[in-house]
């Protein structure tokens, strides 16, 4: 995957925008992030999923997914390796990210 990718795909999903914090892109849906671009580096993306996924999620792909660092990675921010990250698997865990900020009436 490539930062392309991820932002072509954040898009996809109903009601996104694309914005910026902390000098970097994100993606929100009713005004909450979902994910983020270049976050620790260009390399990366992050999502925030529920915190039993990001378990999940660093348990199954230990390479590719790590929580962020401080209070947010223990919240569900998690970030993600984009390069040994296929597409189907991305879409599924962004999908998940969206679904846990959407608004109940777009899901």
């Amino acid at each position: 995957m490539t930062a392309a990718d991820f932002r072509r795909l954040a898009l996809k999903f109903p009601d996104t925008s694309e914005s910026a914090h902390m000098n970097h892109p994100d993606f929100r849906v009713g005004g909450k992030i979902f994910a983020t671009l270049g976050y620790p580096n260009k390399d990366h993306g992050m999502v925030i999923v529920p915190p039993e996924e990001q378990t999940r999620l660093i348990k199954t792909y230990p390479k590719v997914f790590a929580p962020a660092k401080g209070a947010w990675g223990k919240r569900g921010s998690t970030t993600v390796w984009l390069e040994g990250l296929d597409k189907t698997t991305l879409k599924r865990v962004m999908e998940i990210a969206w679904q846990n900020k959407a608004p109940k009436n777009l899901l």
